[in-house]
């Protein structure tokens, strides 16, 4: 190479025996080269040289010197750092001045790891355990109790009743009978299985019915048409001796009279009104 012409692209003079670095279209001295392309420390606001490590964060450069956290200082060169604001903290400042504390274990809860927050508090993902089974309850459902914490199998298991007739615990939907729990798909009746749960009901000796099976298997049968007497929904009957009629079944045998309110006289399976018992004399 000829040494003829060659001088620092900016200043002009010869780099003839001097150092130089190549940038762009042509050299430049050392002095020209930083102050056209060297980026300015944000920290102390100095140029920063050809000759120094520069580091930066975003749009920000530093010196190595002064790439440092606002809190304690110390440098953050080859240490995690986290930035507040206009603020760069290394994680010691940023987790004692911004990070939760753990409430289980008291440790710090650091930037970036697993986390579960309730109710103001915060826990690392693997000390929120469960109180009873003592294990992680991670992401799943969960159900407090004054100050502990239960998975839900562990909360059924202990805390929810538990139904009548499988024993099985019982958590929602369920019917209450005689003071008792029942799933609504165990609540029954006792004759034909047909689920009670939002029916009408009634019962004999404790057991449920519907109003079907026990008028087919406990009431008394009306004598003129056969069917359950049950009384219920406010049906009326009549009774004479051992029988029993529905109140719109007690009539006359031969003139079908109503003879609800009325005077009748019996005659063998027969019950007549005056007029018919009169004319059969």
């Amino acid at each position: 190479m000829t040494t003829e012409g060659f001088d620092c692209s900016s200043c002009k003079e010869s780099l003839y025996g001097r150092k130089y670095i190549q940038a762009g279209e042509g050299p430049f001295c050392i002095p020209c080269y930083d102050a056209h392309f060297a980026n300015t420390c944000d920290e102390c606001k100095e140029l920063i040289g050809h000759d120094c490590r520069e580091l930066y964060y975003e749009d920000r450069h530093y010196h190595e010197g002064c790439f440092r956290c606002f809190r304690c200082d110390c440098s953050l060169a080859d240490e995690p750092f986290t930035c507040q604001g206009e603020e760069l903290l290394c994680n010691g400042c940023y987790c004692r001045e911004f990070s939760s504390q753990c409430i289980a274990c008291q440790q710090v809860v650091m930037p970036g790891s697993r986390k579960l927050e309730y109710n103001g508090q915060t826990w690392h993902e693997h000390c929120f355990l469960c109180s009873s089974c003592q294990e992680p309850i991670g992401s799943r459902s969960f159900i407090p109790d004054q100050k502990d914490y239960y998975c839900v199998p562990c909360y059924e298991s202990k805390f929810a009743p538990r139904c009548t007739h499988c024993k099985k615990s019982l958590t929602k939907g369920g019917v209450t009978y005689r003071d008792e729990p029942w799933h609504r798909e165990c609540f029954v009746c006792t004759g034909c299985r047909t689920p009670l749960a939002g029916q009408q009901f009634t019962s004999q000796e404790e057991q449920p019915f519907c109003l079907q099976c026990f008028g087919n298997l406990y009431a008394k049968k009306c004598r003129a048409c056969a069917k359950p007497i049950t009384g219920f929904g406010g049906g009326k009957y009549v009774s004479f001796e051992d029988r029993h009629w529905h109140h719109h079944c007690f009539s006359c045998s031969r003139c079908a009279a109503s003879l609800v309110g009325k005077g009748f006289i019996p005659e063998k399976d027969e019950i007549l009104c005056r007029d018919c018992a009169g004319s059969s004399l």
